[in-house]
């Protein structure tokens, strides 16, 4: 799997091109409706044009706002895409200053807005994760979770107790599950089962 990566928050960047001025707004969404909802906030109702991209896995969707087909969404994508990010939307919001661009300067303009600010951005990588259940008993609780709290990416989400011990519901970086089970294994000797879900 190649690495992507998502932004750790809201970033913008602004600049002006022949007179037009151009903001770039970006931030992380976890599904189509985020991206809409984020897309409708930072769209400028006063603006010429409020052009947008977003990507969340699989699915995509962009939109030009009356700029000429394939110059202002598609860009706007391709700057999303070149630089491997995943679950982000962008807006990038143009008031007209009344020098025509032509197709290749609409966009280089948008593309390179929405590049400038997505370098700019703090971004963080997206690890695909694994979640197990693990049951142990009260004698090997204390060490299960000392030693899972030890491995980066591996968190606790949730804990139910039982008579005899607890019952850990976690998540893993895929990569590390089979390291996870023999961890579990060998700190308890055996003795707690692990069970990862499909």
């Amino acid at each position: 799997m190649e690495n992507r990566f998502t932004l750790l928050g809201l970033n913008s960047f602004r600049q002006e091109i022949k007179k037009s001025r151009f903001i770039a707004t970006a931030a992380p969404v976890a599904d189509e409706a985020a991206a809409k909802e984020f897309i409708a906030a930072h769209s400028d109702p006063a603006a010429n044009h409020n052009c947008w991209a977003w990507r969340c896995g699989q699915g995509y969707r962009f939109n030009d706002d009356g700029e000429p087909s394939g110059t202002a969404g598609k860009p706007i994508l391709a700057a999303i895409d070149g630089q491997a990010l995943d679950g982000i939307a962008v807006v990038v919001t143009r008031w007209f200053g009344g020098v025509l661009l032509g197709s290749g300067g609409l966009i280089r303009a948008y593309g390179g807005t929405a590049a400038l600010c997505l370098r700019a951005a703090e971004t963080v990588a997206l690890v695909e994760a694994a979640s197990a259940t693990i049951t142990c008993a009260f004698g090997d609780l204390a060490r299960v979770q000392a030693r899972l709290g030890e491995r980066p990416g591996v968190q606790v989400r949730d804990q139910a107790f039982t008579d005899t011990g607890a019952v850990l519901s976690v998540s893993v970086p895929k990569l590390e599950a089979d390291l996870v089970s023999q961890l579990v294994r060998d700190i308890t000797s055996g003795r707690a089962a692990i069970r990862w879900d499909d």
